[in-house]
């Protein structure tokens, strides 16, 4: 897979440009996000690199602009962090997957990891990433499959079990959300 998506926000402007490569080495993304956030504005470049069973190896987030910072975070896959200069992050261990706030492509990753059955579904816990900070802590995800990913896609609910938000994520053939109720929206290339 070598694919380029595109979603905006439903609420306010921003655009996300998505370069995603899955290969025999695992899962690759590059993208760029524009955007606010509470009114104010933002500009990062995330990386998410991945095994072939979709389990996160690193994920490097920047914001860009005149004072930029950045967070890197390695995995081994198993649950256990470190930070960009190899020292543990203990308060990450047991998450698998990341979340970074401003992004849908962070569903993609446990719907490809966990490959659920029909009303199947696996709480997750995953490494939080909130921009612009850059903060970062475990939260509690739920994913129950509402209609596995076949030809013309698949259907998820989605619930951040700490805050108690839902949505239902219909997504394409590769797992990439195509709606986000309320949040996001893909945009289509002509």
């Amino acid at each position: 897979m070598n694919q380029d998506v595109f979603w905006s926000p439903v609420d306010g402007i921003g655009i996300e440009s998505l370069h995603l490569i899955e290969d025999s080495a695992g899962a690759a993304a590059e993208s760029f996000v524009i955007g606010s956030v509470d009114g104010a504005p933002f500009r990062i470049r995330y990386e998410v690199e991945c095994d072939r069973r979709y389990h996160v190896q690193r994920v490097d987030v920047a914001t860009l602009g005149r004072e930029s910072e950045s967070r890197t975070l390695r995995a081994d896959g198993g649950g256990k962090w470190s930070d960009g200069r190899g020292m543990e992050v203990s308060t990450l261990n047991g998450c698998i997957d990341v979340d970074i706030s401003v992004t849908p492509f962070s569903n993609t990753l446990p719907i490809r990891r966990l490959e659920l059955d029909q009303n199947e579904s696996a709480e997750v816990q995953v490494a939080y990433i909130t921009v612009p900070e850059l903060q970062v802590k475990a939260v509690s995800q739920r994913y129950t499959c509402l209609e596995p990913i076949g030809e013309n896609g698949g259907r998820y609910r989605y619930e951040n079990v700490s805050s108690g938000f839902t949505a239902e994520l219909p997504v394409d053939s590769d797992g990439l959300v195509t709606d986000y109720p309320g949040l996001f929206d893909r945009v289509s290339l002509p």
